[in-house]
């Protein structure tokens, strides 16, 4: 009975070390993951944390080159969409829609963020819980981008291998991506005039 119980130890340790992952190999994964947002677009919160001001959450979804964002403010709300060559703001407090040129997305400057994110920066498991990792990345002595922070803390959900959160500070402003989901629809990032016929105009282009 001993040794069954020694032989069915062994094995469980032995299949432990065999699907014991990398943080590497974790990141690797989801960015396997996370390429599918190219194509089937994404969902996610991106909060901005100033202090003495407070934490300011932006909801956005992405599809191609179009984006929708909702940002919060003390209470106001504000709307903006883009698809890649017009921009509208629309105010609500103030009932007011701003047009003008596009310029480069959030959510594709947030997914540069994401994307490589081993490049420059030494990896280690923070810790390791039953649903998720939790990655430390520390900027290698050989990374000479000033622009790059110190270090950033990245979660993984290991059910889906998609980051649970992502949070870099710089200048003592925490900005944490959050809350990723796979999937936006065509109507959620396409602006609808129709929508906003009473709206003051301010046509910047």
């Amino acid at each position: 009975m001993k040794k069954a119980f020694i032989s069915v130890l062994a094995a469980l340790l032995t299949a432990t070390v065999l699907f014991a992952q990398t943080p590497e190999e974790v990141i690797a994964r989801m960015d396997r993951e996370t390429a599918r947002f190219n194509t089937e677009g994404f969902s996610m919160v991106m909060d901005m944390k100033i202090p003495l001001l407070g934490t300011f959450p932006t909801q956005m979804y992405t599809l191609g080159k179009k984006y929708k964002a909702i940002i919060e403010v003390k209470g106001k709300k504000a709307f903006t969409w883009s698809d890649g060559v017009t921009d509208w703001d629309y105010d609500v407090s103030k009932n007011e829609l701003t047009v003008t040129n596009a310029t480069s997305s959030d959510a594709e400057d947030s997914m540069a963020t994401l994307s490589g994110i081993t490049d420059g920066y030494d990896v280690k498991f923070k810790k390791e819980t039953a649903d998720a990792w939790h990655i430390l990345c520390t900027k290698s002595k050989t990374n000479t981008n000033k622009d790059d922070p110190k270090k950033m803390d990245l979660v993984v959900s290991k059910a889906t291998y998609l980051p649970i959160s992502h949070s870099v500070t710089i200048k003592g402003v925490t900005v944490t991506l959050r809350d990723f989901v796979i999937g936006v629809t065509e109507e959620e990032v396409t602006f609808d005039p129709s929508q906003y016929a009473d709206a003051i105009i301010i046509d910047k282009r």
